[in-house]
């Protein structure tokens, strides 16, 4: 049996040792079929991913070539198998190391859950021991890469915190001080890391360096992007000020690290977005109890106070957990993206104008649909001070991004007490295509069994102008990004919807961070879907 290393440079082994592998493009090609692993990866996202989103007339004679070399080098065990409308790699899942790391995190999640502190240390150990050092390192030139080897590092740093939390609750506090310390000064934006350390230095006798801990944690955020440290770590902070004895190991049974909270950032463009984007994100903040940040991003200091002022007032209304933050920026989308980044951001809430004549959005949008860790709802319809209609109505077609619609539209459905519906296309019997009603029960059904709510299915005639009369009712309507959204925009269908639609609409771009309907244990798995939960 075959074993395929992604944890390190991108490596395959048979029983004879390591199997030597082609060029660069051959690599490629069998590192996208594994970082999609029993997923079909259809030969337009190949083409797209192998010439950056560039790619030639003979592309998929190319990817095909690829393909070939590949299951040669390979052999019959290789399992690439052809499935239309590309090809799929199957693997079982002691074959990818990925999936080993995955498999180890989620027992250590469930053995700190169960209060079984030593197996969760183990399983982590021995789940981190399978890096041999940077993620795809022989490929990090590549532009279809960056995004993952990205979330690979980060779901190392969640493992990480997972174990170094397992070892607080074992006592082993002092000799965890000097792996904090660096860990912390490596990622001074990390505020587990930082409460971690600040528990660790405190259990060790060291009050007024776990003091100063929180101190250089809250420079960092209030110079990198306006903001105060969470509620968590305040409490901390507090905790250790007032030397209170749940802190102390011997008088608690768990760690007092709280888990990182789940976070939506909110982006607005200026301030007549603010309030739409705002009842959009209460409801969606308000079910899973996630905080809210927002922030202005502004081209000068002009606005600087009053852009601030206006976030802070307008935020002490909220029924939710909010922190705000307005700073200048010569390079929105990567402070958007370092946003997301450093605060745990599962969800990232924008809006943008769509250029109608190409179906695109301007380059700092396109930026952060492309590098975000997290999925991406950029609202392009129509603004409204508040969500009123009937139900959140999500035009569903079974793509990678239409599933991350669908989990954020069940989220927002649940959240404001409103029906879902699911929109689909109607039979043309001339053509011998079939409705969508199977598609939409099977999307259905993976909604009630992941967030316990109903779908409604509801089929129009495939055309632009049909759909906009369908959800004219809708109170938002959310729909998933095409996949070759970079090189043919977001097609007729969204467009109508975004320029003709009445009622506001969210376009949603997944990102390999789970989403926010993951469970817990996901914090140290690649990507996570409402389609693969449903399996």
């Amino acid at each position: 049996m075959l074993e395929f290393r992604i944890l390190g440079p991108l490596e395959v082994v048979g029983e004879d040792g390591p199997i030597r592998l082609g060029g660069p493009r051959q690599r490629a090609t069998l590192a996208i079929l594994l970082l999609n692993a029993n997923r079909v990866v259809s030969i337009e996202r190949l083409a797209d991913d192998l010439y950056a989103g560039r790619p030639p007339v003979t592309a998929v004679t190319q990817v095909a070539r690829q393909v070939s070399e590949l299951r040669k080098a390979l052999g019959p065990e290789a399992g690439i198998e052809t499935r239309p409308p590309g090809y799929v790699i199957r693997l079982a899942p002691e074959q990818l190391d990925l999936r080993r790391f995955e498999r180890g995190g989620e027992e250590a999640s469930r053995a700190l859950e169960r209060g079984d502190a030593e197996v969760a240390f183990e399983r982590q150990r021995e789940a981190l021991a399978l890096w041999r050092g940077d993620p795809l390192a022989d490929l990090a030139d590549e532009a279809f890469a960056r995004v993952a080897i990205e979330r690979l590092e980060e779901i190392r740093l969640a493992a990480l915190e997972q174990r170094i939390e397992a070892e607080l609750v074992l006592g082993r506090h002092r000799e965890l001080v000097a792996e904090l310390e660096e860990l912390a000064a490596e990622h001074p934006l990390r505020e587990l890391l930082r409460s971690q350390l600040m528990l660790a230095l405190y259990r060790s006798g060291r009050q007024a360096e776990a003091l100063d801990a929180f101190r250089r944690a809250r420079d960092a955020l209030v110079e990198g992007f306006g903001l105060e440290p969470a509620p968590a770590l305040r409490e901390l902070e507090r905790a250790i000020l007032m030397q209170d004895p749940a802190l102390d190991l011997e008088r608690t049974t768990a760690s007092p690290v709280a888990d990182p909270a789940h976070t939506l950032l909110v982006i607005p463009s200026d301030e007549t977005q603010l309030d739409t984007l705002v009842a959009l994100a209460t409801p969606l903040a308000t079910l899973r109890e996630r905080e809210v940040v927002i922030a202005r991003l502004l081209e000068d200091d002009s606005d600087l106070s009053r852009a601030a002022a206006t976030l802070s007032s307008r935020c002490s209304a909220l029924g939710v957990h909010a922190r705000t933050a307005a700073f200048t920026t010569v390079a929105p989308a990567d402070d958007v993206v370092r946003l997301a980044r450093s605060h745990d951001v599962d969800v990232v809430l924008l809006d943008a104008t769509l250029d109608s004549a190409t179906g695109s959005f301007n380059d700092a949008v396109s930026e952060i649909l492309e590098r975000s860790p997290a999925d991406v709802a950029v609202l392009a319809g129509h603004a409204r001070a508040g969500i009123s209609g009937k139900g959140v109505f999500v035009p569903f077609g079974g793509g990678e991004h239409d599933w991350a619609a669908l989990e954020l539209a069940a989220w927002l459905a649940r959240s404001l007490e409103v029906p879902l519906r699911l929109v689909g296309t109607s039979s043309d019997p001339r053509r011998g295509r079939r409705d969508a009603s199977r598609l939409l029960a099977d999307a259905s059904l993976a909604v009630q069994r992941v967030v316990g709510i109903e779908a409604e299915p509801l089929l129009v005639e495939p055309s632009p102008a049909m759909l906009v009369a369908a959800v004219e009712i809708a109170s938002v309507v959310v729909v998933g990004m095409p996949a070759r959204w970079q090189i043919d925009g977001i097609g007729p269908a969204r467009c109508a919807l975004v320029e003709q639609g009445v009622p506001p609409t969210l376009l949603v771009h997944g990102g390999p961070r789970p989403g926010g309907l993951a469970p817990r244990e996901s914090r140290t798995r690649f990507s996570w879907s409402i389609a693969e939960r449903s399996l």
